[in-house]
């Protein structure tokens, strides 16, 4: 099967839907300063309107030479993407022998590396990137941290040629996986504690990644090449390690406002974004609740002109709504090609609905509901928050039901385009502007390196039936780079031994060997920034 029509076609529909949701931005030419701002719905900077797709590249520190980083960072804005995405954390709870690390967490106690095998790293990509005229996100932690074989029975792999972590899949080099760099569950367990929203309540905890947050903030309040800083990736309450019963939205909501509060006290400069995953409750409490609407104005608009509808909050009911409407259409398209499935009983040659589906209360499903103790809406609300972030990865969450009477991959693609037009609202709720932080789907080339988040092990044979069924996509997670140089304890892997560059880290997402995707984010790129 040739999948790169429909992948194309699924990122143009997806994009659409993103464009034709957010409004157009009105550019405030007072705000020349050559830090990327906020005005209204977009964004500004030296007096201009920033449109911008943008890739991940987490590994990007971890490169062995200053000619890898260059070599990369110059292929990305040769494509004309304009904005890289990538860790600004790597802690380590031992010295490593080999490799990058940021920061050591150990027993309670904290010792970050500013050496050239540290933060000078991260200094370097900063650098290099203003270079090329690139912005770059720095995310400051991760909710994934995954030690699965930790307390294993099963000795480890034997390896000498790269260093690795203990508890993880010791087939793969430290900081191959995006979920390899530390994060908040291991604060929590080197600080002896249990559970993973501590991370966002223990005092200690708090004390001790802020500590951190400054070392990293100051060294870039007055680079301009610097996007924003983004406080975590994928924050929320449960992680490898389990949830308290006391985590709700307003933790992680509170948690956000604590640190963006301390990053404000440094930096004036830089936004300051969330990282959520996008989930919203539309029924939860809001510590930030949106400012009442103004009342309409008294006079009528001008002849010609449209008057300007106030936006409005995301609510179950239009959720609900939305759903229902897009399964009817289905069920006509359906109907009309003679593909029909009945989802009832047959009873005296009619269908009905099953007793049970009469019964079945209609819900907005986990994304939408607090489950993951996530109010995007309201964190966006947070004064020092500059905008809207979410993200969007099919092959680990779902964002919808799935309808019968549609492909699987239609499904996919019906769901992400209102999860997408469901953000912008959210945002333009709030009067900021929204962007998409991880968008992926896993190709059929890269099904046996598919590793997700929670996890260490690639659980999919190259014969996936998901994948075979049309899961497959376009990649913005997130950046491949060949011809690296290649050395023990490193990211820079080779395929084989007798091989003497390597390659970037590949989780399933990686563009590397995909020259037709990178074009496709080529064309993207330019399109954008026509609009």
């Amino acid at each position: 099967m040739n999948f790169l029509p429909w992948v194309s076609l699924f990122i143009s529909i997806l994009w659409a839907s993103a464009v034709a949701a957010i409004p157009s931005p009105t550019t405030d030419k007072r705000a020349s300063s050559p830090f990327v701002s906020t005005s209204g719905p977009g964004f500004v900077v030296n007096g201009s309107s920033l449109k911008y797709i943008g890739t991940n590249a987490y590994w990007l520190p971890t490169l062995n030479t200053n000619e890898d980083i260059w070599n990369t960072l110059s292929n990305i804005s040769a494509i004309g993407i304009k904005v890289v995405r990538l860790w600004a954390f790597n802690d380590v709870s031992t010295i490593p022998v080999n490799g990058t690390w940021f920061q050591l967490i150990q027993n309670g106690t904290l010792s970050v590396n500013n050496g050239p095998n540290g933060l000078q790293k991260l200094d370097t990509v900063i650098q290099m990137a203003e270079q090329h005229g690139l912005y770059v996100i720095l995310s400051l932690t991760n909710n994934w941290y995954p030690l699965p074989l930790l307390n294993s029975t099963v000795p480890p792999v034997n390896s000498t040629t790269f260093d690795v972590t203990p508890g993880t899949n010791n087939t793969l080099p430290r900081n191959y996986l995006s979920n390899n760099y530390g994060g908040m569950d291991l604060y929590v367990r080197q600080f002896g504690l249990q559970t993973h929203d501590q991370f966002y309540t223990d005092p200690s905890i708090l004390t001790a990644f802020m500590n951190y947050t400054t070392q990293v903030v100051s060294r870039y309040v007055n680079s301009p090449s610097v996007f924003s800083y983004e406080l975590a990736n994928d924050p929320r309450c449960n992680s490898t390690l389990p949830a308290s019963a006391t985590c709700t939205t307003e933790t992680i909501t509170t948690w956000h406002a604590t640190i963006a509060s301390h990053i404000r006290s440094i930096d004036p400069n830089h936004l300051i974004s969330s990282g959520v995953g996008g989930y919203l409750c539309t029924d939860c409490p809001k510590l930030y609740p949106l400012a009442p609407a103004p009342a309409p104005p008294a006079t009528s608009p001008a002849p010609g002109k449209k008057k300007r509808s106030q936006a409005k909050p995301v609510t179950k009911e239009q959720i609900l709504r939305e759903q229902s409407e897009r399964r009817r259409r289905n069920r006509e398209a359906a109907k009309r090609a003679g593909t029909l499935v009945e989802d009832g009983v047959r009873v005296r040659g009619r269908w009905v609905s099953t007793a049970t589906k009469r019964q079945n209360t209609p819900t907005v499903g986990s994304v939408y509901d607090g489950s993951y103790g996530v109010d995007s809406q309201d964190i966006s609300n947070i004064p020092d928050i500059g905008f809207s972030s979410f993200q969007l990865f099919p092959d680990q969450q779902s964002y919808g039901p799935v309808d019968p009477n549609v492909a699987p991959w239609q499904s996919i693609e019906q769901n992400g385009a209102q999860w997408i037009t469901t953000q912008a609202q959210s945002a333009s709720a709030v009067g900021k502007p929204s962007i998409l932080t991880g968008f992926g789907l896993v190709t059929q080339s890269n099904a046996p390196s598919f590793v997700p988040f929670n996890s260490t092990v690639a659980p999919f044979a190259a014969e996936n039936p998901g994948i075979a069924a049309g899961l497959n996509g376009i990649i913005q997670y997130q950046w491949g780079q060949s011809n690296l140089t290649a050395e023990p304890g490193t990211t820079g892997q080779a395929p084989t031994p007798q091989q003497t560059t390597g390659q970037s880290p590949n989780d399933g997402y990686s563009t590397t060997g995909s020259t037709t995707v990178q074009q496709i984010l080529g064309s993207a790129a330019q399109s954008i920034a026509a609009d």
